[in-house]
Order: C-alpha cells, then sequence, then structure tokens
C-alpha cells in the first residue's frame, strides 16, 4: 500500500516545486490520490523553499508533511539543517552531496548522498539536479513510474516539455543508477 509523504527544500531556482508538481501529476496519471504543497513565504528571496507532496492510494487527510515525512529531499544545506528532522524513524533522507558536504545527524533513518548538481552537469545541464533526486527518489521507493514521470512532464512545463525532456529523463535516469549503485556497494 502507497502513502509517500515527501518534503523537498532547497533555495529559489533549484527545482524542487517542480519536482514535488512533477510527482502529484504522475501519481494522478496512475489514479492515486495526491496532494502537493508548496510554500514560499518570507523565505522566497535567498532562503529555503519547500513543498509538502503526498501521493497515496488512500484518501489524503491533510497535506502537512512536518513531523512524519517518509522521505525528506534536501538540495542545499540550509535545508538539511531545517529539515533532518522531519524524516520519520526508519524514514529516507535524500542529500545533495554536491551543495552539502555535512553528514546527517540522526542514525533512525536511511540517508543517501547523491552528487546531483555534479551527475545533471554530466547529462548536459545541472539546472536537472531536480531530476537526478527525483530518479534517486523513484529507484528506491517506486511510488510512481518514471514513465508517469514522462506523462507529467508535459503538464509541469508547458509548451518547453518537448525540448527538455530528453535531457530531464536521462538526468532521471542517473540519478535511479547512482542511488543503486551506492546501495549495490553498501551492500558488498
Amino acid at each position: 500500500m502507497c502513502n509517500e509523504r515527501i518534503l523537498c527544500a532547497g533555495f529559489g531556482g533549484q527545482g524542487v516545486m517542480s519536482l514535488g508538481q512533477l510527482l502529484a501529476y504522475a501519481g494522478m496519471i496512475e489514479n492515486k490520490h495526491v496532494t502537493w504543497l508548496p510554500s514560499y513565504g518570507p523565505e522566497m528571496r535567498g532562503g529555503t523553499a519547500y513543498c509538502n507532496i503526498v501521493v497515496s492510494d488512500s484518501p489524503v487527510g491533510s497535506p502537512i508533511v512536518t513531523h512524519n515525512a517518509t522521505c525528506v529531499i534536501v538540495m542545499n544545506l540550509p535545508s538539511l539543517l531545517k529539515f533532518e528532522q522531519s524524516v520519520a524513524p526508519g524514514g529516507l533522507l535524500l542529500l545533495n552531496s554536491s551543495l552539502i558536504d555535512k553528514a546527517p545527524d540522526r542514525q533512525d533513518i536511511h540517508s543517501h548522498a547523491i552528487p546531483a548538481n555534479d551527475l545533471a552537469t554530466e547529462c548536459g545541464n545541472g539546472r536537472a539536479a531536480n531530476m537526478v533526486m527525483l530518479g534517486a527518489y523513484l529507484a528506491i521507493s517506486k511510488v510512481v513510474s518514471p514513465g508517469s514521470i514522462a506523462l507529467a512532464f508535459a503538464k509541469v512545463f508547458g509548451s518547453k516539455a518537448e525540448r527538455l525532456l530528453d535531457l530531464n529523463m536521462a538526468a532521471l535516469h542517473r540519478g535511479a543508477e547512482a542511488v543503486l549503485q551506492a546501495e549495490q556497494a553498501m551492500a558488498a
């Protein structure tokens, strides 16, 4: 049964809102119950922007993901410092190690450091770091399929979608590969 509560955070321009929208639209494409709740507020300029996403097989009672997130995706150090405590015990923390050189403090969660900016640059555009992180999350959670993300892409990016899709799907797949390789190395 699917009941994922995701919090995605970073600074403006890192694509945290579009990552959340892609998850929500992909969930709708797969006939799941979803919510997407952005938070811009006074932190919008230079501070931490974030969004809450819930993807579930059953109706969603609340769109707020405060201290019970099944996954927190952080794109920068201020986001790690602010939201690490939001991960539920046993939950998942994905951090962008291209910009975060600090290990998580908590030992009761699963964490993966993904060099998202570096991997996105290898794919052709460093701005696709959010897609690298989304690919890593999907490889672990399987909450929606990459095919549904591709279909959702047109909803989120409109007329730009066609020219951006190949690059972003490459970044999505590269993020999945990175986290799976890390898990294999840890198991060995």
